[in-house]
């Protein structure tokens, strides 16, 4: 039986060459999952970056070439439509590729517990950073109503995200007709948030089947436990692909400037009216974002959080350029 690629999100005929279409659903643990038109094969990502200058990521779509000793092998990583990005949380500056390939980005959260305007604007300006449709989805509503706070942050932080309800339990599920809009044939969805945000029991439920594992969530700090351990990507019967990722802790940015301004919108008109174009937000006279925060129409946290980012890319393409110097400099 041949599957049809135009369902994985392939669109318009292959790519020339002998090599075999695919898309990658699975990385894990040295290894990786690719769909074809002929089924699933299992290639070692040892292998793939032996043959590719571009580490492959979950979404990615890829040729594959039979090698008579190390079997199939990733010829090629296709150009990619977009990626969703952050800063590898090791030590090391560099991007670390989440999935690639994405039509919507869902941020998750589970309304039993609080809603750091930090943590929201870091997950926004990832998503944003996509180019992709981003939507706000807030979860385990039969458990508690959104707070006046979690409401508070939002209109503050995302006042033009989408933002979707939704209830899921054995009695009920409300909501998740939103959640379906979103999904059609070929559109690829990634949900993002942290452990115990009911990312998998959401995916579950769009795909009408128990899938995916689901953990508990402690009750002492309302803290999930990882039961999702790789980014795979599934195919919905019913039209489109979602994919689940683990919990995120460090919702480190990368190479983001323009989801930044974007997110901080507000903050960017204010700074447009400041009497020195390189003006740092701080002491310096005539700066229109300051003397916001002293009339008590801009949160002085929010400002701080900015200026933070902002100097964390700054660091970040400092860092960047240095490794690239010494990378240059051991060429030679």
């Amino acid at each position: 039986m041949t599957l049809d690629l135009a369902a994985y999100g392939w669109h318009g005929d292959p790519p020339s060459g002998d090599g075999v279409l695919g898309r990658i659903v699975r990385v894990d643990r040295g290894e990786c999952d690719v769909i074809t038109a002929h089924g699933l094969l299992r290639v070692l990502s040892d292998s793939q970056r032996a043959q590719s200058e571009t580490a492959p990521a979950t979404g990615d779509w890829v040729q594959i070439d039979q090698d008579a000793q190390l079997g199939p092998l990733i010829d090629a990583v296709l150009p990619r439509a977009n990626t969703v990005s952050r800063r590898d949380p090791s030590e090391a500056v560099i991007e670390q590729v989440l999935v690639a390939n994405v039509d919507v980005v869902l941020i998750v959260h589970a309304l039993d517990r609080p809603l750091p305007p930090g943590r929201l604007e870091r997950f926004l300006i990832v998503a944003q950073d996509s180019g992709a449709e981003v939507a706000l989805v807030l979860t385990k509503a039969d458990r508690v109503e959104p707070s006046s706070e979690i409401e508070a942050t939002i209109r503050a932080v995302a006042p033009e995200v989408p933002v979707l309800v939704v209830s899921l339990n054995q009695e009920q599920t409300q909501g998740l007709a939103a959640v379906e809009a979103l999904l059609s044939a070929g559109r690829t969805v990634a949900l993002l948030g942290e452990s115990g945000a009911g990312k998998s029991t959401l995916i579950n439920a769009l795909l009408g089947e128990d899938q995916l594992p689901t953990g508990d969530v402690r009750q002492s700090d309302n803290k999930g436990r990882h039961t999702t351990v790789s980014r795979e990507l599934v195919l919905r019967p019913a039209g489109g692909l979602l994919v689940d990722t683990p919990g995120i802790r460090a919702v480190g940015i990368w190479d983001a400037q323009e989801a930044l301004d974007r997110v901080f919108g507000d903050l960017e008109t204010l700074a447009g009216t400041c009497r020195f174009n390189d003006c740092a937000h701080d002491a310096e006279p005539g700066c229109a974002v300051t003397e916001a925060v002293k009339s008590g129409a801009v949160d002085a946290r929010r400002v701080g959080r900015y200026r933070a980012l902002h100097a964390e890319l700054a660091e970040q393409r400092q860092r960047e350029e240095e490794r690239q110097r010494k990378n240059q400099g051991r060429r030679r």
